[in-house]
């Protein structure tokens, strides 16, 4: 039972880390997460090249440690879906985020709607399969039939408490996208 739970709020963690790397209109290192960089032939995350700083409220600055790697970290963030365009000083890359259009608002606001039904619906295939499991230790004899209903309970419960989650979250981040 702990390891279904375990499950299901490891979906709203990956729904979490996901929320973070949607750009809000103002600087957020986690948005870089996802962008890799080839150091030395390797794909290399971008944290692990440089140190990323919040240096004004609507602007990056990411100081690679090796001066050569500037160009390698600008051409991973143009080859991102970021939708940002790099400057760089010569020993910084500067990304500064522009304020979000009504129609990019209501976009993000979209994909912030899927991401949680996708979130959703693996909280929900997490159910699926305890209730299966149950199911199979009950045919074995190894619970009760009584058991079994009091798991499956258990499990609605929980799996209704991370939808609701995951609802909360949703609401949280639709209304930070759309708030001007």
């Amino acid at each position: 039972m702990a390891d279904y739970s375990d499950k299901m709020r490891k979906s709203i963690e990956n729904l979490e880390t996901e929320f973070g790397t949607i750009r809000a209109g103002r600087a957020n290192p986690h948005i870089l997460d996802k962008i890799k960089v080839d150091y030395y032939g390797t794909p290399t995350g971008l944290q692990g090249v440089a140190n990323i700083t919040v240096p004004e409220a609507r602007t990056l600055m990411i100081t690679p440690w090796e001066a050569k790697m500037i160009k390698e970290i600008e051409k991973a963030i143009l080859a991102s879906d970021l939708g940002l365009t790099p400057n760089n000083d010569g020993k910084n890359v500067i990304l500064n985020f522009p304020e979000l259009t009504e129609d990019r608002r209501k976009e993000l606001a979209k994909d912030i709607k899927k991401k949680g039904e996708a979130a959703k619906v693996a909280v929900r295939n997490v159910r699926r399969d305890a209730n299966e499991a149950n199911k199979k230790k009950q045919k074995a004899g190894e619970i009760s039939e009584d058991e079994m209903k009091i798991e499956e309970e258990n499990i609605q419960k929980d799996t209704d408490k991370y939808i609701a989650d995951i609802d909360k979250l949703v609401e949280a981040k639709t209304k930070e996208i759309m708030t001007v």
